[in-house]
């Protein structure tokens, strides 16, 4: 009786298993090989440099130094641990105070290209996706520079424990060749998740999961189909959990609106694990950029869908979001 109770659970978990892994990552991959390559062809012809001349004058605006414009156009076009590499080079001393700001831009506004292609595959128009990041970046550092300015808070030096030696410039190939090993991670990782989601779903945990976030969901207008999807991006990034949400959307279980409630969540909030750790590293205070940003997160979400559901179906869907192709 326990061998055909494995067999059966053994069958539905592995059902349609690869064709959905396949699925998920080539709806992803679709999206990220084109703009991995754009990136560097930006990066080779100095366009990175081009943007960190435009945003040195506003690091003042958020009580940063002007050369630290540069590392966050490295992190906005790039990724975070490009950006982490960039701010080492700098060799800036930074107080606890301005490390957890710059730590705030670059939480929130990271990988622009790739996660902002991401999103307008789930319905979500570009200039949504830069207005909520860049303004909601821009709008928590200059809250919490102006209250740690009031409060004279964490004015001391930040101790730094990311070491980095620059290594001389790669070729191409070892660029290449770094780019598949991160999409053969990506892979690894999605198929991982959805074997992960498959059990929680055998074993009732979803459901669990669901009645436990309710109220949090319920406040910012997710539905349950779409928590356990909208919890992996919050936790392991937007590419993951977007992919899975433009997956479930195509098939039709979760409407437009959740979906653009759940990416506008993901924008300001995600990856809050991995990344958390990277900013601790360099010093930030864990309290402003983990909770400060949680708070953060669903006060503005929050305001948005106040702002949505007085609207009607017809302009939501001009102005905010449409619906998912294939």
């Amino acid at each position: 009786m326990r061998k055909q109770v494995g067999l059966l659970l053994n069958g539905l978990l592995l059902k349609g298993l690869w064709q959905e892994i396949f699925s998920v990552t080539w709806t992803l991959f679709k999206v990220m090989i084109p703009m991995i390559v754009i990136i560097k062809v930006i990066e080779e012809l100095g366009g990175i440099i081009l943007l960190s001349q435009w945003l040195s004058p506003v690091m003042s605006f958020v009580g940063l130094p002007s050369e630290m414009g540069l590392v966050w156009a490295t992190t906005l076009v790039t990724n975070i641990y490009a950006g982490l590499l960039v701010f080492m080079s700098t060799d800036a001393d930074l107080t606890v105070a301005q490390v957890s700001i710059l730590g705030i831009l670059l939480l929130i506004a990271h990988g622009l290209p790739i996660e902002a292609a991401i999103a307008k595959k789930a319905g979500v128009g570009l200039m949504m996706t830069l207005g909520i990041r860049l303004g909601g970046s821009l709008l928590m550092a200059w809250v919490v520079h102006h209250i740690y300015q009031a409060g004279n808070l964490l004015n001391y030096p930040a101790e730094t424990a990311w070491q980095h030696t620059p290594s001389s410039h790669s070729s191409y190939a070892d660029w290449a060749i770094s780019q598949v090993e991160g999409l053969f991670m990506i892979f690894i990782i999605i198929a991982a998740l959805i074997t992960f989601l498959r059990l929680l779903k055998l074993l009732g945990i979803e459901k669990l999961m669901g009645i436990a976030l309710k109220p949090i969901l319920s406040l910012l207008g997710i539905s349950r189909e779409a928590t356990n999807l909208t919890v992996i991006g919050i936790t392991l990034g937007l590419s993951f959990g977007g992919g899975l949400l433009i997956n479930e959307a195509k098939r039709g279980h979760i409407s437009p609106r959740d979906i653009f409630v759940a990416i506008m969540l993901l924008n300001l909030l995600h990856s809050l694990i991995e990344d958390t750790l990277l900013i601790l590293l360099i010093g930030a205070n864990f309290t402003t950029i983990f909770w400060g940003r949680i708070v953060f997160s669903i006060a503005a979400i929050s305001l948005l869908v106040f702002v949505i559901n007085r609207l009607d179906e017809a302009t939501c869907r001009k102005y905010f979001y449409k619906k998912i192709s294939d």
